[in-house]
């Protein structure tokens, strides 16, 4: 239960920890006899803090689109770009795989729930996720979320620029 309540991230620079998580994968890549593909993180814009919530479903949502990418995809080079902009914060995770097949993307996998996953956790923080995968050519996952709801308030701003949905959890664990 308390891993259900805890971080998924230890500091708030999520493209930091996603860089450990990618290097960790490539390791393991490379344990399975497999050559890791070229990995990298790359960062535009001012960092900003993210409220601890979006924070923890940006890393688990990337996560999973990184996972993925290192062993479904049979990628030569994996790469995350994680875009800080005025108006919304953009990740980006880009591969040279193999693709996924189109039904796969559309319907899921029977008793698979990453894509639904990642899709639910889009939507939970007022996001837009996109997939785009061809056979052959690849994918790109592209996650959304406006400024208003990813990064913290400047000192002074009341929390009011956070969906309600994310207070009416917080109340409902307490209980």
């Amino acid at each position: 239960m308390q891993d259900l309540r805890s971080s998924a991230t230890v500091t708030n620079d999520v493209a930091l920890a996603l860089n450990a998580l990618g290097q960790e994968l490539a390791v393991d890549e490379t344990n399975h006899n497999a050559s890791a593909p070229v990995f990298h993180v790359e960062v535009e814009g001012a960092p900003r803090d993210l409220h601890p919530v979006v924070r923890d479903e940006v890393y688990r949502i990337a996560g999973e689109a990184l996972r993925n990418a290192f062993r479904h995809g049979d990628a030569q080079h994996i790469e995350i770009e994680v875009r800080y902009a005025e108006r919304q914060l953009r990740l980006r995770l880009r591969d040279d795989g193999k693709g996924i097949d189109p039904k796969l993307l559309s319907d899921g996998h029977e008793g698979h729930y990453g894509l639904r996953g990642m899709r639910e956790r889009a939507k939970l923080l007022g996001g837009k996720l996109t997939i785009w995968s061809e056979r052959g050519s690849g994918t790109e996952v592209e996650l959304i979320i406006p400024a208003a709801h990813a990064y913290m308030p400047s000192p002074g701003l009341p929390r009011s620029w956070l969906p309600e949905r994310f207070f009416r959890k917080d109340k409902e664990r307490k209980r």
